[in-house]
């Protein structure tokens, strides 16, 4: 068959079921698409477009793909960052102008090898039809194998047009069962880490994005509750544990409450599960301090001595690795001092930010509205958040389950959240998907409200809205001699009305002035299944949790 079949027919059989664009790139196969069952998306920006797939892989556990001609390669790999520091698989599909056209100054042509390498773990040349399968099915395996990452195939011809109009003799291929991780092994030197964990007093569990992606919440649970060791998250780990739960601590690190760094400071023994030790993790690694007791467990061998000096590394998957580490550990008698005195803190912590998630203020402070979040997210609904601000604000005041509940957060561009959420969506279009996005960050992408409506994608998109950048409000405030006309020029905007903006895009919009009406606005629109905008009008002095950092 032609290669366009071959491809829209191997996409649906690997379990496929939204291909991501911009046009014009593999029109053929964008119409074969359709007859087979995958429905295309045209996005408005390649970023978005590869936010949307990026979004799709992390709720999907399998690549999201997304495809953009010759000239929309460099936008297409700036959008791949996200995706490569979260750890979601996404397959970049380009056209490519013939051989004899490279290196000549073609019109809108560069070499796209460059532009991709730092955001993928597989690249390749597809120059030839018959090469297409092998190739595709290496880049499947490439992007699932611990860490999942993205891969980049460059097709032959401006649209990748020489590769779907070739010939392809071999089936197309069934990769539905390839699930990320697709490879899990149980970690080497069990017996040694039991023995140091159970050795030490005060241990404390600092949890990352590859315990999510393994699915270890249970034994992670159990682990902590055998050693009486509390839990502190990185924000792309959020709700692999309830949140609630008297062990859990929250997020640790830059972007954490007050509890979380100051419990984990007095850790005699730090354990670091699908943790990368980053300087947002650790708090520009100050906690743990360095030298502090550390072992650790992740799938990727490369994460190893990163940052901290190890007593003890495990490679393995920390699901299978924590079961079978947890049958070493048993039941042990632990003194309990140290996990009391963290459920203390953080018990006393929210205690003193409830007055501010029942506030009456308005302009409208967020801590309130992560608390109709909160009420008003559906047991298995899909929380997703943007960085900066949105994921301070939602990392350290909603509260999630645990179970059904899912959250995403942004690894680090602003303005993901909305396309990631049409993903995410896509992805499970029988769950409730809720975006946070400040003001700031919905302007990248604002466009793709269209997208929502024309495809039928029904996202509750909650706007932040202060009209401006307010983590930086009052810092950027004092270095400008506290005039506010000076810093407005650079982080103030609008005020814009983002009810009235989505209904000029067709989508229903709805305006919350005062905190009362916060919850009705979100019931109504998550009982909908049609595209929602909550604007909410927020205050820029309310300052979101910061963290605790030691004494220098």
């Amino acid at each position: 068959m032609e290669g366009a079949e071959w491809l829209a027919r191997s996409l649906r059989g690997s379990g496929v079921s939204h291909f991501f664009f911009v046009d014009a790139v593999l029109r053929r196969t964008l119409l074969a698409l359709e007859r087979v069952g995958v429905q295309p998306v045209l996005a408005h920006a390649e970023k978005s477009a590869a936010y949307m797939a990026d979004g799709y892989a992390r709720i999907a556990g399998r690549p999201g793909v997304v495809a953009a001609q010759a000239v929309g390669a460099a936008n297409l790999a700036a959008g791949l960052q996200d995706a490569y520091l979260g750890r979601a698989p996404v397959l970049a599909l380009t056209g490519r102008k013939p051989l004899g056209h490279q290196h000549r100054n073609a019109y809108q042509e560069l070499p796209h090898g460059p532009l991709f390498q730092a955001v993928t773990k597989h690249a390749a040349l597809v120059e030839r039809a018959e090469d297409f399968p092998r190739q595709l099915r290496q880049a499947w395996s490439a992007m699932l194998a611990p860490p999942p990452r993205p891969a980049h195939l460059d097709l032959h011809g401006l649209m990748g047009e020489v590769i779907e109009r070739g010939e392809i003799t071999d089936a197309p291929l069934e990769l539905a069962d390839w699930r990320a991780p697709r490879h899990r092994s149980i970690a080497d030197g069990l017996d040694r880490a039991a023995a140091l964990l159970l050795g030490a007093k005060r241990v404390a569990l600092v949890v990352g994005e590859g315990a999510l992606l393994s699915g270890c919440g249970p034994e992670l649970l159990a682990l902590a509750e055998a050693l009486q060791a509390p839990i502190a998250l990185s924000l792309g780990a959020r709700g692999i544990v309830p949140t609630r739960h008297p062990l859990h601590l929250g997020v640790l690190g830059a972007y954490a409450g007050p509890p979380a760094n100051a419990v984990v400071d007095e850790a005699e023994l730090v354990f670091f599960i699908g943790a990368d030790t980053s300087d947002m993790l650790t708090n520009y690694w100050r906690t743990p301090r360095l030298g502090r007791r550390c072992i650790q467990l992740d799938a990727d061998p490369l994460e190893f001595e990163r940052s901290y000096a190890l007593e003890h590394a495990l490679c393995g998957d920390p699901k299978l690795s924590l079961a079978a580490l947890n049958t070493l550990i048993g039941r042990p008698e632990r003194d309990g001092g140290y996990a009391l005195r963290a459920a203390t803190a953080m018990r006393e912590w929210r205690a003193a930010m409830a007055p501010r998630m029942a506030s009456n203020d308005a302009p409208i402070d967020p801590a309130r509205l992560c608390a109709e979040i909160s009420a008003a997210l559906p047991e298995d609904g899909i929380l997703v958040a943007d960085t900066g601000y949105s994921g301070i604000w939602t990392g350290n005041l909603v509260e999630l389950n645990g179970a059904g509940q899912s959250y995403l957060r942004a690894a680090g561009s602003l303005g993901w959240s909305f396309p990631a959420a049409l993903g995410a969506k896509c992805a499970a279009p029988h769950r409730k998907v809720v975006c946070f996005s400040g003001d700031g960050a919905l302007y990248y992408h604002l466009t793709e409200l269209e997208t929502a409506r024309r495809r039928g994608i029904g996202v509750v998109l909650v706007v932040n809205n202060n009209s401006g950048f307010g983590q930086g409000w009052p810092n950027y405030l004092k270095q400008a001699g506290n005039r506010p006309v000076a810093a407005e020029q650079v982080l103030r905007f609008g005020p814009t009305n983002f009810a009235r903006v989505a209904e000029e895009f067709g989508v229903t919009g709805i305006r919350v002035e005062t905190p009362d009406a916060i919850g009705p606005a979100l019931r109504r629109a998550i009982a909908m299944e049609a595209p929602v905008v909550v604007d909410v009008a927020t205050g820029i002095d309310f300052r979101a949790p910061e963290p605790w950092t030691p004494p220098s």
